[in-house]
């Protein structure tokens, strides 16, 4: 890739001359898709990104957030930081490196606020199971993510892992971070003023991962594997937990201005932004920067990827002291150049001794100066119906079964979840519990943070609007299944190639819907990603966007998800049992994956934001057994999923709602109708009590002690042993293993 013809014109009117090859490939760099989000930002300002817990907004390193005050009044000074980061391209051409250095980048995106990294989350898309290409990537990619986090100290609680054949060519690695700090410990990227100097800290610079904003921002060719591996970074865990440590430091000891960590772009993507953020310029040597490869030229050293490096803004009088705490966690420090008040320059010393300068250009023209695309988008087709009959015993094996809806035990055990000890709601759930015991007063309760994060890329193939909306709205009920509200969001906008008009309208859809969603829920986007050109020879990738949601409650306890021996099992939400709308329809569900098929999406509910508020309130109850959220895979799945050796369910579905045939009752148990829930209680009256006039609710069953689930309809009858339903559900772990 290089700096195409009309970008040239514009750097040259500005400089009024001809770049250097260090600017040409820097604007390169900072003016491709992956930096500058040519394509998406025209569309951005659809989310609503203001609240009064939000203190940092979108634009910086990450997101920083309040939480509520344990008394209840307003907002507290405890922050938790939010980000999130693909690593899309460098994880199909090196599974391993690519994803641990996802996971690398957005940690040192939180350290750049001042916050210390508790959570990650991972969201992870490849090709079909069955392919031998996909399961490489898959095994390679949860190594890379395990072998990182592991390393450095930061459990993985949460995330996701679907299987669909528009990723073979293409895997999709979404990895979200939340950290911790204070309204005084917390930093910015806004440099602060002319003057300071610039510290690079961390890992020596290397050649690797050079050019990999431009990679990023193109079509994935059939050589990729090969020809593209110099523009992926190598990591080094170990490296970034002495980092995270060092910046600890920093922080406490009030040692940084302003800080920025070097991913994409490098040396200079990190600087010049920082500077830039401020109104300011920086005067930087290149040849001071601590280096691992001998005879670096100067565009090597400024856009190298090398990882495990943060760019600090420092007093002149502080810059002794982070020497020393460079030095003493056994890290490379370097004096590299000073904040200015004039343009961003860099200048290197060549082997013949003179000093040559190689970047001359306004900072804030590097980072804003690229022109937006103004795309042709079409809107997608409605899909056709074209609903298969399938024995029902036939279609639950398939349904549960599924690598996307199976268990993904295999690959959240080789995390380590529980590290920090502040995990109180472990993976496999429907969201995540982690204890801010910062927060707590003098009655030990503190604030419990819930965390959910994933997509559905059935949902947004089959309806790119309507499908976002049902991915923020299940990330929501997620969260109010455990009994949090939710808080703010961040989002990883993943699609293809937006030169094609019907990816480009995909892609719009899904904006659209995630903005329209989380403004009816109330939750403020607060940051984000987006990730285009993930095209490749076999196609484009479904528009797939990640949200990752966190929410808030009173203490670390939250209602399991597996099913009591005892209590009524009501199923709330589901319109079809109250005869609203009838059998909904399969569109974007399992069940038409697994058997061929079309359908439109199913209808949302009307008041969204009152089904969630209603469910976090009620899930706390103590008449409340268990809650699990109704979504991929249909209420069969959920069911299956909440049986045990202990507990079992006798389930009857109703002979009402307008359903009078085989295929009716069949999308009961399939459909994937956005906002239900499965609630055992030993009080069914106080929960209908808490939806009246927000979800219709019916009773469906009752908890049984033989660890069966048995399952009545109009029309047949279907039993299983919980163990039968692991043996269906095991089947990643029975092929990896």
């Amino acid at each position: 890739m290089s700096l195409a013809d009309s970008d040239r014109e514009l750097v040259v009117d500005e400089l009024g001359r001809d770049p250097t090859p260090a600017e040409a490939a820097l604007f390169e760099n900072l003016w491709s898709e992956h930096c500058a989000y040519r394509s998406s930002r025209p569309l951005l300002g659809a989310f609503d990104s203001e609240g009064e817990q939000v203190v940092v907004g979108p634009g910086d390193d990450a997101a920083v957030v309040a939480l509520p005050d344990p008394s209840g009044d307003g907002y507290s000074d405890t922050y938790i930081t939010l980000g999130v980061e693909s690593h899309n391209h460098p994880s199909y051409v090196d599974p391993f490196d690519g994803a641990a250095t996802g996971v690398g980048g957005i940690v040192r995106d939180t350290l750049s606020m001042g916050a210390y990294p508790i959570a990650l989350a991972d969201s992870l898309y490849f090709g079909e199971f069955d392919r031998e290409h996909s399961r490489y990537l898959f095994e390679g990619v949860v190594e890379g993510i395990s072998h990182y986090g592991n390393c450095i100290g930061v459990p993985t609680v949460a995330g996701s892992v679907d299987f669909h054949p528009d990723y073979e060519g293409n895997p999709l690695v979404n990895v979200a971070c939340v950290g911790l700090t204070d309204a005084d410990r917390m930093v910015t990227a806004v440099a602060q003023e002319p003057g300071n100097k610039l510290v690079l800290v961390g890992n020596a610079t290397g050649r690797d991962g050079l050019g990999g904003a431009s990679f990023a921002s193109e079509d994935l060719s059939e050589d990729a594997e090969t020809e593209d591996r110099p523009a992926v970074q190598v990591g080094d865990p170990y490296s970034e937990k002495l980092l995270i440590e060092a910046n600890e430091v920093l922080v406490e000891e009030k040692l940084v201005q302003s800080a920025r960590d070097l991913g994409a772009a490098g040396l200079g993507g990190a600087s010049s932004e920082l500077v830039a953020k401020g109104g300011l310029g920086a005067d930087i040597e290149l040849d001071r920067v601590h280096q691992r490869e001998p005879n670096m030229n100067a565009l090597e050293i400024l856009l190298a990827e090398s990882q495990e490096r943060m760019c600090y803004e420092v007093r002149p009088e502080d810059v002794e002291r982070v020497q020393a705490v460079a030095e003493r966690f056994d890290l490379g420090c370097s004096v590299i150049g000073d904040v200015t008040d004039g343009n961003y320059v860099c200048t290197f010393e060549g082997e013949d001794g003179e000093r040559e300068t190689v970047v001359d250009a306004p900072a804030e023209f590097l980072g804003d100066g690229a022109p937006m695309n103004d795309l042709p988008a079409e809107e997608p087709p409605e899909p056709e119906v074209d609903r298969p009959e399938v024995p029902l015993e036939e279609a639950f094996e398939a349904v549960v079964g599924s690598p996307t809806t199976a268990s993904k035990r295999w690959v959240y055990r080789q995390y380590d979840h529980e590290v920090g000890v502040r995990t109180s709601v472990l993976p496999g759930d429907d969201a995540a519990l982690v204890a801010i015991r910062e927060t707590e007063g003098d009655d030990g309760v503190g604030t419990g943070l819930a965390i959910s994060a994933g997509a559905d890329p059935l949902w947004t193939e089959c309806a790119p609007y309507d499908g976002a909306r049902a991915v923020a709205l299940e990330n929501a009920t997620n969260l109010a299944a455990k009994g949090a509200t939710p808080l703010a969001a961040v989002d990883c906008l993943n699609g293809g190639n937006p030169e094609k008009p019907d990816v480009y309208g995909g892609f719009t859809g899904i904006v659209d819907g995630l903005a329209d969603m989380c403004s009816a829920l109330s939750v403020p986007v607060v940051g984000g990603n987006v990730s285009l050109y993930n095209d490749s020879p076999s196609g484009p990738i479904p528009p797939t966007p990640t949200v990752a949601m966190v929410g808030t409650k009173a203490g670390y306890d939250a209602p399991p998800f597996a099913a009591a021996d005892e209590g009524e099992l009501l199923l709330v939400g589901d319109r079809s049992l109250a005869g609203e709308d009838g059998a909904q329809p399969l569109g974007g569900s399992e069940y038409l994956a697994r058997n061929g098929g079309s359908d439109t999406f199913p209808a949302l509910p009307t008041d969204p934001a009152a089904f969630v508020a209603s469910l976090a309130e009620v899930a706390d109850a103590e008449h409340v057994q268990a809650t699990h959220d109704v979504s991929h895979g249909g209420l069969a799945v959920a069911l299956a999923e909440m049986v045990h050796e202990d507990a079992g369910l006798r389930v009857a579905l109703p002979e009402h709602g307008g359903l009078d045939s085989q295929r009716e009752g069949t999308g009961l148990l399939f459909n994937e109708q956005p906002g239900r829930v499965l609630i055992q209680t030993t009080d069914p009256d106080a929960v209908r009590d808490a939806f009246v006039g927000v979800a219709p609710v019916a009773s469906i069953g009752e908890g049984t002690r033989d660890g069966r689930l048995e399952l009545t309809t109009f029309w047949t009858e279907l039993a299983y042993d919980a163990a039968d339903i692991a043996d269906l559900r095991s089947v990643i772990a029975d092929t990896m293993e």
